[in-house]
């Protein structure tokens, strides 16, 4: 009889001024997600089907951690401390290249989504690039919050505008960029 393959994932909270910040790591403290609270449950969908499992199991730890150390940093203000962490690539070839793209824009500046279809080569996946970002299972790491409407509006982030203007807004306090 064939073993049912498992994750086993540890899983931190921690509070941020925009909410309780959830964050999976695997046994190799890679990245698996972050994200707010309130989407853990699609998100955890989403990873068994792309994992091919039937559930991943959790740990929750409020051990110290390198990485939930510098996840503090960056809303301590130290927005640049993120842009190094390993994080893992569970999507779509097309998901993965805008993910990328997306972890280029610099702390401190946005780019719209039609922009972000020109820079990874597909100019018309405009609904794409978007969709891959609603998908984005690692918030504010893969920075989805940096895009804007080709308009200069806020527009699509699945934790809520409030969350976008504020994570847009700590970055710009931060930056030596301006928005």
């Amino acid at each position: 009889m064939k073993a049912t393959p498992t994750l086993t994932w540890n899983e931190h909270i921690i509070c941020t001024p925009i909410g309780e910040l959830v964050i999976w790591l695997d046994q190799k403290s890679i990245l698996q997600f972050i994200g707010w609270q309130e989407f853990r449950q699609e998100t955890m969908k989403q990873l068994c089907r792309f994992y091919q499992v039937p559930t991943i199991t959790l740990q929750k730890t409020a051990q110290s951690h390198t990485v939930i150390d510098t996840i503090k940093e960056y809303f301590a203000g130290n927005i640049q401390a993120i842009d190094t962490l390993v994080v893992a690539a569970c999507g779509t070839e097309f998901q993965k290249k805008v993910w990328q793209a997306l972890r280029a824009i610099p702390a401190g500046s946005t780019t719209s989504y039609g922009e972000l279809a020109k820079q990874i080569g597909s100019p018309q996946a405009c609904r794409a690039v978007g969709m891959a970002n609603n998908r984005n299972p690692i918030a504010i790491v893969v920075p989805c919050h940096r895009v804007i409407g080709k308009n200069n509006q806020l527009t699509g982030y699945a934790g809520g505008l409030n969350r976008k203007q504020w994570l847009l807004d700590h970055e710009c306090q931060y930056s030596t960029l301006s928005l």
